[in-house]
């Protein structure tokens, strides 16, 4: 089924792609993306969000766009706002029905993009988790098993690749969550986890992800990961905060009951030092404030109600369970 035109609403896939600085990437990956879209049918559209790029990126993508007549449509930020509000504007625009996200350096090959899509239904999310095969730098795998590790034990779920940016998601579930996208490169950290802790169904589909081919990464270990952890912090005191507070507590009663234990055998008999006392005061109002924030939590969060269920082995969308 070849592609509607321009005017058209109602396709079934839009694949959005950021782009900063990628001039030469950009000319090649199009085309071959445009190809491998044609190739699995049904309608769709390219949407490239140009982050103000100063080189010749806005140049070679309006060639690119009269080219593809129509099957590629393009924004640009008249300055650079990061990756993060290049996600959310992408979003905003894009018509398809399922929304796949990837990134423009050449390292997301797009063959990959039908590996996803079809896990949509039953799973509201598919995440392309990269394999042990990855050769990323050593503090960046590092970094990255650091995030999977710490985002599944505050999720209470295993998490495969937080921080992968090759995903594919049914779009309507995808409007509830943007007003928390942050402006830099924790968007797929934001999505990831809004989706699990708001009872989606999540995939990680395992993909090979090819050595950057031009260009330099943008991402920054000390400045974006600090990011990342405060992002992970950020979604789970959204949703589950309880999840921090208690742990936090239980350690600061340990550490009072084990100055308790040392002021008793410092002193020779029973007495309860200040220390102690701080530690059991501090730990009961964490605890309880972790309590009242819970509270909050469970008000301000929404159910929409919109996730893809399973019925006697049948898929049954929302817009299904309406007409029921």
């Amino acid at each position: 089924m070849s592609a509607r035109g321009p005017q058209e609403v109602g396709l079934e896939l839009s694949v959005v792609l950021p782009v900063f600085e990628e001039a030469e990437m950009v000319g090649e990956l199009i085309p071959q993306l445009d190809a491998v879209l044609e190739g699995l049918g049904g309608s769709y559209e390219i949407v490239a969000v140009d982050d103000g790029s100063t080189d010749d990126t806005p140049a070679v993508l309006e060639a690119l766009r009269t080219n593809l007549d129509g099957r590629l449509r393009v924004v640009r930020h008249l300055r650079n706002r990061g990756n993060g509000a290049a996600l959310r504007s992408r979003a905003r625009v894009a018509r398809g029905e399922i929304v796949v996200f990837m990134d423009a350096d050449g390292q997301h090959d797009p063959r990959w993009i039908e590996r996803l899509i079809e896990n949509i239904p039953p799973y509201d999310l598919v995440i392309g988790a990269r394999t042990r095969s990855y050769q990323g730098s050593l503090h960046r795998n590092l970094a990255n098993r650091f995030y999977n590790r710490f985002a599944s034990w505050l999720a209470r779920c295993e998490v495969k690749d937080l921080t992968s940016g090759f995903r594919a998601m049914r779009r309507r579930p995808l409007m509830h969550f943007l007003h928390l996208f942050p402006d830099g490169f924790s968007a797929p950290t934001t999505t990831t986890l809004a989706f699990l802790k708001a009872g989606y169904n999540v995939a990680f589909v395992p993909i090979e992800v090819r050595e950057r081919q031009k260009g330099r990464s943008k991402i920054r270990l000390w400045r974006d990961g600090s990011a990342f952890v405060l992002i992970i912090l950020r979604m789970i005191m959204l949703y589950d905060p309880l999840r921090i507070f208690l742990p936090v507590a239980l350690a600061m009663a340990g550490l009072g009951a084990l100055a308790w234990v040392a002021g008793m055998i410092h002193a020779a008999r029973l007495v309860l030092p200040n220390s102690a006392i701080f530690l059991f005061i501090g730990a009961l109002l964490i605890g309880l404030l972790g309590l009242v924030s819970g509270q909050i939590a469970s008000l301000r969060v929404f159910y929409y109600g919109d996730e893809t269920l399973l019925v006697d082995g049948e898929v049954l969308g929302p817009d299904e369970r309406e007409q029921g």
